[in-house]
C-alpha cells in the first residue's frame, strides 16, 4: 500500500494551534501519527521553526520517525527556486515559499500542503510554479490545504 508523502510547511504546523485551521491541521497530524500518511519536512521548515514557540516546535516531534521524511536543500533545488523567482511566481522577499515548492517538486512528493494562501495555495501562483516545473523538465506539483487531503470519506460516501 502506498502511503502518501505530504510535504508540510510551517503554516500547517502552526495551524494546529490556530482557531481557524486547528481542526484540519490536527486531523492531518493524526494521519501522520497513525502512519496512514508520511509527513515530509525540509531544512527550510526547520529553520522557520527556530523562532516559533516551543509548543509549535514540539508538534513535529510527536510524529514517529518512521512516519516522517526530512529533506535538505540542494544545488538543484536552489536552481529551481531561482527559476520561480525569475518567472515572478513570487518575489525574492518570499524565497522560502518558493524553496518549499522546489523541494517538494524535486523530491516528487505526492502533495504539498499549506495554509499560505498568498504565496503557495493560490491558483495563479500554482499555475506559475507548474509552468516553470514543466519548462525545466519536472512534473506538476499538487498543492492543497490540509482540509483537502484528509481521508474523511466512509464507505457510504461511495
Amino acid at each position: 500500500m502506498h502511503r502518501q508523502r505530504i510535504y508540510i510547511d510551517t503554516s500547517v504546523i502552526g495551524g494546529c494551534f490556530d482557531e481557524e485551521f486547528a481542526e484540519w491541521s490536527n486531523l492531518l497530524f493524526e494521519e501522520f501519527f497513525s502512519g496512514r500518511k508520511i509527513a515530509v519536512i525540509s531544512d527550510v521548515t526547520s529553520s522557520e521553526l527556530i523562532d516559533a514557540p516551543e509548543y509549535v516546535k514540539n508538534k513535529i516531534n510527536e510524529i514517529p520517525e518512521s512516519n516522517i521524511i526530512h529533506l535538505n536543500s540542494t544545488d538543484e533545488i536552489k536552481e529551481l527556486t531561482k527559476k520561480y523567482l525569475e518567472f515572478k511566481a513570487v518575489s525574492s522577499k518570499y524565497i522560502d515559499d518558493a524553496t518549499h515548492i522546489a523541494i517538494a517538486t524535486v523530491n516528487k512528493v505526492d502533495i504539498l500542503v499549506s495554509w499560505n494562501f498568498k504565496h503557495i495555495v493560490n491558483y495563479k501562483r500554482i499555475s506559475m510554479y507548474n509552468s516553470v516545473n514543466l519548462h525545466q523538465g519536472y512534473t506538476l506539483i499538487e498543492i492543497r490545504t490540509p482540509r483537502e487531503v484528509i481521508d474523511d470519506e466512509t464507505e457510504e460516501d461511495f
